[in-house]
């Protein structure tokens, strides 16, 4: 079991990998719990494909491809919220309009100059055993700066996630959160290609922090418990990949997926046990009481409280 875990280690490129994978595995488990609990998942997907359009034209222009799909990706996001504001076109209408037509104009672009560079390659499908130093100091940066958000506006964000009218009436300025949730998506989205590419990204935000909600109602342990599962199939994933010689990225989804997958099973088979032995749950004075309902015909029951 040592040798097991020791052996990808004498590997600097696993290393690099591996701190990759913690670092985005607390990036996407943040993000992914507010865009979970808003119902947003397609905006994560959306602004891969967008980002896509804008590494093409960067690579067409000669600019770095990773700084051109960032700015590309920001602008996307800072466009779909000014289409939403008008009230007549929803969010999911102006995703697919602005992220669409952006994936578009890469694929119309590749077609023209008629080369796919090892580059490009990397931006859709990711390439995390080639993250150098320098992509970790930017993944660490960009990391830091979600957490500083999310623990300054955690209250204001958490309002809006769950109630954004009312956190209007209360005095929030929801365009305002929103705009800087999907500044800081962008750069996620952006600092994560290298990792995982625009295919696996949406998957790699969404799943961590579903499986999170199937395991919690609670906000905070959804929090904590989507960064644990984000980071554990990060790095399990890549010792998997590198021991099956298959792709880091693909394994690390597939491994997130095998891990929702067995907890939605665990949930189906629980509330099922629960409904066949007809188990009443409620509260008294605050004291949990647990009923084995024989049948579901009326019944009385009495309660003695604890001396």
């Amino acid at each position: 079991m040592i040798d097991f875990l020791i052996t990808p280690l004498k590997y600097e490129f696993i290393v690099h990998a591996i701190a990759a994978g913690i670092l985005i595995g607390i990036l996407c488990g943040i993000i992914g719990v507010y865009i979970v609990l808003r119902g947003m998942s397609y905006i994560g997907h959306g602004l891969s494909h967008a980002a896509f359009g804008g590494a093409v034209i960067g690579y067409i222009s000669s600019v770095n491809l990773y700084i051109a799909a960032g700015i590309w990706g920001l602008l996307s996001a800072l466009l779909i919220n000014l289409i939403t504001r008008g009230k007549k076109i929803k969010a999911d209408a102006a995703i697919g309009i602005v992220t669409t037509a952006s994936f578009a104009l890469g694929v119309a672009l590749i077609s023209r100059i008629r080369r796919f560079t090892k580059n490009l390659e990397a931006v859709l499908f990711g390439n995390i055993l080639g993250v150098t130093t320098e992509d970790l100091v930017i993944i660490g940066a960009v990391t830091l700066i979600v957490i500083i958000v999310f623990f300054f506006l955690y209250k204001q964000m958490l309002f809006v996630a769950f109630d954004p009218e009312s956190a209007t009436v209360y005095g929030i300025r929801v365009n305002w959160i929103d705009t800087i949730f999907s500044v800081i998506l962008a750069a996620s989205i952006i600092v994560s290609l290298q990792v995982l590419g625009v295919t696996l990204i949406a998957a790699a935000i969404i799943i961590p922090a579903s499986t999170a909600r199937l395991l919690t109602n609670n906000f905070h342990k959804m929090f904590f418990l989507s960064i644990i599962i984000s980071v554990f199939t990060s790095v399990a994933g890549i010792y998997v990949s590198f021991y099956l010689n298959a792709a880091s990225g693909a394994t690390i989804v597939l491994l997130g997926a095998l891990i929702f997958t067995i907890v939605l099973i665990q949930n189906y088979i629980h509330r099922r046990i629960m409904e066949h032995e007809h188990v009443h749950v409620h509260s008294h004075g605050g004291i949990v009481h647990h009923h084995k309902h024989i049948d579901k015909e009326e019944h009385r029951h009495e309660h003695k409280e604890k001396a």
